[in-house]
């Protein structure tokens, strides 16, 4: 019996027959005609077939539909695997290449047949692995972030660099910004910065992992990475979406890089925000940056500076971090085979953007406790400096932690106090 993946969509149309626009998507993406061939062929061909699962359309001002929506129809077409090699371009390519150019349509989710899945390790380290590597195991994590970092030399890189981790933050990132450049060379650049992670560490007492940021030529990004971790880093930033999936996938595979790698969602913009057009967030910055082997995934958070909305949160953060694939990421036809058997480990989910102390009880009521607090600006930006910024959120973390409302908590930790004076408390 063949084995499929399967795509939905939503398709918006005034006046189309979505029955007949979905065995036209079923046909064209796979075999590419069909009625005309003679019957011999078609018995041949029938294994390379698109399958139309289901059609359910909608009517503007239907019940529980808001009127302005349109009328469209969520579509669901199974591929065979045997049409498409077991990589995340060749899937892609299938179910969205040229029709994502055929008008209002969108890709809103896929399922991944048992075999295919099998094909894929997930993240090396995933929540787990990255809590493991700390040592925290009872609280949500704290990421900070470099800023203005264009321009200034390795001293400069490093003092900031000290400030933050002096704060108590568990990760710190790169800008995706920061290329390979003269001022600050990648190894030399890794060696100041975990030196001052290690003077840090002699105040903190906590350990810290340092996502250095792997660019250039698509061919050297897995020597770059390599001399990353000679160097000591002990984390990876990568813009995946402007190298590719499987780019990826194949520096998550790699032996040689064993450490953490964060995902950035720098272009995923241009794919995911438009009802009509383009992928779901939670398929483009979910199921396949897991899939692909990212340990942990940044993403526009629902409070602050860049919104998503937090539907659209949720569901990369159910994309992440759900262990039930069997409901979530499989596909098996009715009286199918399980196939092989399949297993991902879980990626942290990284609201982020305009994130400040305030909003930390918000973001860990909407997400709980395995995700990562993510600040730039709401630490750096701190009236007492960096490492207070720092602080600041480790405090608000634990006054949520301790079922203290942050204004309390304020009281006698002057560093959350003098950023509720700033920046507030969300309501």
């Amino acid at each position: 019996m063949n084995s499929y993946c399967v795509a939905t969509y939503r398709c918006y149309d005034a006046q189309a027959d979505f029955h007949k626009k979905a065995q036209s998507i079923a046909v064209g993406l796979t075999v590419g005609s069909w009625t005309e061939l003679p019957a011999a062929k078609q018995k041949e061909m029938e294994q390379h077939l698109g399958l139309v699962l289901s059609v359910d359309v909608y009517e503007p001002g239907a019940a529980g539909e808001q009127a302005d929506e349109g009328r469209y129809a969520d579509i669901r077409i199974a591929y065979p695997d045997i049409n498409f090699s077991a990589d995340i371009p060749a899937l892609l390519v299938t179910v969205f290449g040229k029709l994502s150019m055929d008008g209002k349509i969108k890709l809103t989710d896929l399922h991944f047949s048992p075999s295919f899945l099998s094909r894929f390790s997930g993240p090396k380290f995933g929540i787990s692995g990255v809590r493991d590597l700390l040592g925290v195991h009872d609280r949500p994590l704290l990421m900070s972030i470099f800023k203005s970092v264009i321009g200034h030399d390795l001293a400069e890189l490093g003092e900031q660099f000290y400030g933050q981790a002096a704060g108590g933050v568990d990760l710190i990132k790169d800008d995706e910004i920061l290329f390979e450049n003269p001022l600050t060379p990648i190894e030399k650049r890794v060696q100041v910065c975990m030196e001052a992670a290690r003077k840090a560490q002699e105040t903190t007492g906590q350990k810290l992992l340092y996502a250095v940021n792997i660019t250039g030529p698509a061919s050297r990004l897995a020597d770059q990475a390599k001399k990353a971790i000679d160097a000591g880093a002990n984390a990876l930033l990568f813009n995946v979406l402007a190298y590719g999936f499987d780019t990826l996938r194949e520096l998550s595979a790699d032996p040689d890089i064993n450490v953490p790698i964060a995902a950035h969602p720098a272009l995923a913009g241009a794919l995911y925000p438009s009802p009509h057009y383009g992928i779901s967030a939670s398929v483009l910055l979910g199921k396949l940056m897991r899939l692909a082997g990212a340990d942990l995934v940044l993403f526009p958070s629902p409070y602050g500076s860049v919104v998503m909305p937090k539907e659209e949160n949720l569901a990369i953060q159910h994309a992440l971090a759900t262990e039930r694939l069997a409901e979530d990421y499989l596909y098996v036809p009715s009286g199918g085979s399980d196939g092989p058997s399949v297993s991902l480990r879980t990626s942290f989910p990284v609201p982020s953007a305009g994130i400040h102390p305030g909003l930390v009880p918000w973001i860990i009521r909407d997400f709980g406790s395995e995700v990562v607090v993510n600040a730039g600006g709401g630490i750096h930006g701190h009236p007492m400096g960096t490492a207070a910024g720092g602080q600041a959120f480790r405090q608000a973390i634990d006054a949520v932690r301790q079922g203290v409302p942050l204004a309390d908590y304020a009281g006698s930790h002057p560093e959350l106090k003098a950023a509720i004076d700033r920046w507030g408390v969300k309501e």
